[in-house]
């Protein structure tokens, strides 16, 4: 029987302050939860040895929040408690976000020293001025120190956080921006565009605000990161994340792959097989039902086969490596051919190319990706339902497939 491989995702929602733009669970001013909140994750993860027993776990990714700030010495004993309660592998992915202004060198030779080897940065800008605008802590200065920490403790897998599209950011900028990026020389950069969510400070103050880079110009900056970061050597395997060769994060991919994956602590998400389900988005309540025993799940959902075929869709074409007819066939009974004849209609556009039997989307298929991906859930929709007897056993309501994916649960914690 072949070995079957985990993920494993801790989110810690401790941060020293809130950043504008953020509307991930996390909490500012409650460190004194901190040693409650450990010990109750500790249980957590000894009360869950079950679940990841059939496991080896091949990747873990402690997220936030701000790892960094919680502490080196409390992420070391948890992933102790891991290893203790799951079978670690020696060679697993083990990735801590990281903010610059919480770098201390003891806490990286603490982790480094336990097995953390590949530490996740925040830049987010090299402006300062703009750092301050989107409310982060810390400058570009104490970016350059925390790169040089990070190194000298001897970290060889770093990647880097960076956001365009910021208020007042000209693509000028932003290619300021990348050009001090790469003189930092990572092995990975993730490159989102800021996306005003609802619920946050800037959302309330850049909404619809001109001083916001437009879509086009949003779609200009996207179109010279992919370039520039492609001469540069770093290729682009998912939407935002572009990579030296051989250093793509192995967790996320799990998302993307749509491998097994185990989250703790709260508003942490999980799939195992085909049930999907996450934790309250509260700290106090998290702590009080593991240590009390009381329900912490917030949603439980179980995934059939149309829920499977749709992520199959979504997700490969997130990545640039995309979707085979092969790969489709020997997953899900259902005929590709109205989805590759809707490809091909892309690739008319430049949208989409074709290669080595692969589907995938161009970088101008990228920007568009949402709308495209939509248009081919109506086309394997409409077919699985006319073309296949079995499906009408799930009696499933075409309007429901274009729901919440994995990725966009998993996009909380990643």
């Amino acid at each position: 029987m072949e070995d079957k491989h985990l993920g494993v995702y801790v989110h810690i929602p401790f941060c020293a302050s809130k950043c504008g733009y953020c509307d991930f669970y996390s909490l500012a001013g409650c460190d004194g939860r901190m040693n409650k909140y450990q010990d109750a994750l500790l249980r957590h993860i000894a009360e869950s040895a079950n679940t990841m027993a059939p496991y080896y776990i091949d990747s873990l990714y402690f997220g936030g929040g701000t790892p960094s700030y919680y502490g080196g010495k409390r992420i070391a004993a948890i992933f102790n408690a891991l290893k203790r309660a799951g079978k670690v592998l020696k060679t697993a992915e083990v990735t801590v976000e990281c903010n610059p202004d919480s770098v201390k060198r003891h806490d990286l030779q603490v982790m480094r020293r336990e097995g953390v080897n590949r530490i996740s940065l925040g830049v987010q800008s090299a402006s300062d001025d703009l750092l301050k605008i989107i409310g982060r802590r810390h400058n570009f200065t104490q970016v350059k120190t925390a790169v040089k920490l990070i190194r000298a403790v001897g970290f060889d897998n770093l990647s880097l956080d960076l956001i365009y599209g910021l208020p007042n950011q000209t693509k000028l900028d932003w290619a300021e921006t990348l050009e001090k990026a790469l003189e930092l020389e990572p092995e990975h950069l993730s490159c989102y565009g800021l996306k005003l969510e609802e619920g946050t400070p800037m959302y309330d103050s850049y909404k619809d605000s001109p001083v916001v880079p437009s879509d086009d110009e949003q779609a200009d900056m996207y179109l010279y990161t992919v370039e520039t970061l492609n001469r540069y050597g770093y290729q682009q395997y998912e939407v935002s994340n572009f990579a030296r060769r051989g250093k793509a994060c192995r967790h996320n991919m799990k998302y993307w792959d749509m491998e097994d994956y185990l989250g703790f602590g709260p508003g942490a998400h999980s799939c195992i097989g085909n049930t999907r389900y996450s934790y309250i988005k509260d700290l106090e309540g998290y702590i009080r039902g593991v240590t009390e025993g009381g329900d912490i799940l917030d949603e439980m959902e179980k995934l059939d086969e149309l829920d499977r075929a749709s992520e199959y869709l979504m997700l490969g074409m997130r990545r640039s490596r995309g979707i085979s007819q092969e790969e489709y066939h020997k997953i899900y009974r259902s005929d590709f051919a109205p989805i590759e004849a809707l490809l091909q209609e892309y690739e008319k556009d430049g949208w989409t190319r074709h290669f080595d039997g692969r589907w995938c989307f161009t970088p101008a298929g990228f920007l568009l990706s949402n709308i495209l991906i939509g248009s081919l859930w109506e086309a394997q929709a409409e077919y699985r339902i006319s073309g296949n007897p079995w499906m009408e056993e799930l009696n499933v309501d075409l309007g429901q497939i274009t729901g919440t994916s994995a990725a966009d649960k998993a996009s909380e914690q990643a």
